[in-house]
């Protein structure tokens, strides 16, 4: 795919030093926005020429305030839309990420009298239909539902001036190409096109190469590597014990807003179920859940009334909950990249935090596969406790913990000694890592005060998504 060399202006260090429409910077400062993250600072300047863009950012970067705030700016300027159409077209995998895009193009253009529609399956159709009638200035949509539209004639696209497509990959995971495809097909030839992806496979490439004419790329980070405040952890534990294991690490109190990833629906809803047995309130979000369901289970995680979201991966896709503590892995994801998904959930907004991995030994072939893929030596092949490995620091800087005292680097206030069969993330050989002894089968009483010690926020930088 042809394209022009990464964005090389320098980076702004201010959302006024953009250019931005005053109602824009009204909007952002009512949210203690000042300063762009990364993404922001490369992707606004290059999105506000007009061209295309290609953006590899994973989630929690303040990736949808890097395309939202310059489309915003151009709708400022633009003139009215006819009916049934929209100007910007935004596509989704999932419909918790369309409600949050749909959500934050509201809060961003709230003194600009743009109007916003989301539309996603799971609902019926009256309200959506109703809404587009009007036309609208900013469609959010997930693509099986958008083509159902098309076909009754509901929804025009022959108006659109901008198209994005956001986490990508998740939607070639999702079956979406072809109908992201037949969707580009109802489009106008000449529009802007603004293309983000966590990753970039090959088919991605391709899709890209596509749709996107000499587009300025702009990355943040190495494709699909792991979220550097989030501290990984490993515990090894059979697939019997796991859900007590859980249980335990729960019941410490620092655990305060947990989302834990499983591999199937029913697994999920089992797990909560297990949970609120133990007397720990949780929910459950699936694609099998109404969306009245998955709404309620949501909005019960963000008001603090469950500690604990139990989600699938689809599920947990654009969830945007602040102050995550922890995330679970309770299950490895057969698709390393997953992981680098699950774990950002957590470490949002500049802040830290903590992934556990619950590994069974049948599960290390899956651990041995996020470690090519992120660099990192999380123990897939040490013994049944896992080795004592040293802490990644920032960097590329490793210190090794004291363990006889239980004491920390000045990183970390851990509540006791490392538990047997804990395995802290740390570079592979050749990157600063090493290793040491091992460990027992495991007493997750004290397991649990030694992984729930998140770090401080070290970093004032304020990210809207």
């Amino acid at each position: 795919m042809a394209g022009r060399a990464r964005h090389e202006r320098q980076p702004l260090t201010n959302f006024s030093d953009f250019g931005l429409n005053k109602n824009l910077l009204q909007a952002l400062t009512g949210k203690g926005y000042t300063h762009p993250t990364p993404i922001q600072a490369q992707a606004i300047p290059a999105v506000l020429t007009g061209g295309d863009l290609l953006g590899i950012a994973q989630t929690g970067t303040g990736k949808t305030a890097a395309f939202a705030l310059p489309i915003l700016q151009r709708l400022s300027t633009s003139a009215s839309r006819p009916p049934k159409s929209c100007k910007v077209l935004v596509l989704a995998p999932t419909r918790e990420l369309a409600s949050q895009i749909a959500e934050s193009f509201k809060t961003y253009g709230k003194h600009m009298g743009v109007s916003v529609a989301v539309v996603y399956g799971g609902v019926k159709y009256g309200a959506q239909t109703k809404i587009m009638a009007r036309g609208v200035d900013v469609l959010v949509a997930t693509p099986g539902r958008l083509l159902d539209h098309l076909s009754q004639r509901t929804i025009d696209l022959s108006h659109t001036e901008v198209l994005v497509l956001d986490e990508v990959d998740q939607m070639l995971d999702l079956g979406f190409i072809v109908p992201i495809r037949k969707l580009v097909s109802h489009l106008p030839k000449t529009r802007q096109n603004l293309f983000f992806s966590a990753t970039m496979p090959s088919e991605i490439e391709k899709l890209a190469g596509e749709l996107l004419r000499n587009p300025t790329r702009v990355a943040v980070t190495p494709v699909a590597s792991t979220v550097e405040l989030v501290e990984q952890r490993v515990v090894f534990v059979d697939s019997t014990r796991k859900r007590d294991a859980l249980v335990d690490l729960m019941a410490e109190a620092n655990m305060k807003r947990v989302i834990v990833f499983t591999r199937t629906k029913r697994g999920a809803d089992r797990l909560a179920e297990h949970l609120d047995r133990a007397g720990i309130d949780a929910a459950a979000i699936h694609g099998d859940k109404s969306q009245g369901q998955r709404e309620r289970a949501l909005a019960s995680f963000k008001a603090g009334q469950s500690r604990a979201l139990i989600a699938t991966d689809i599920a947990a896709r654009g969830i945007d909950v602040d102050n995550i503590s922890h995330v679970v892995n309770f299950e490895l994801p057969h698709v390393p990249e997953s992981y680098v998904h699950r774990i950002g959930r957590t470490a949002r907004a500049g802040k830290a935090g903590v992934a556990i991995t619950l590994c069974a030994p049948e599960e290390r072939g899956l651990l041995r596969d996020i470690q090519r893929l992120t660099g990192l030596d999380l123990g897939a092949g040490d013994g049944p406790g896992g080795a004592q490995a040293p802490r990644g620091g920032r960097g590329g800087q490793q210190q090794r913990p004291k363990q006889a005292q239980g004491r920390s680097n000045g990183q970390h206030a851990p509540a006791g000694p490392r538990g047997p069969g804990q395995q802290r993330g740390k570079r592979r050989p050749g990157k600063g890592g090493g290793g040491g002894g091992g460990g027992g089968s495991g007493d997750f009483g004290r397991l649990a005060a030694q992984l729930s010690a998140p770090r401080s926020d070290r970093s004032g930088r304020m990210n809207p998504n």
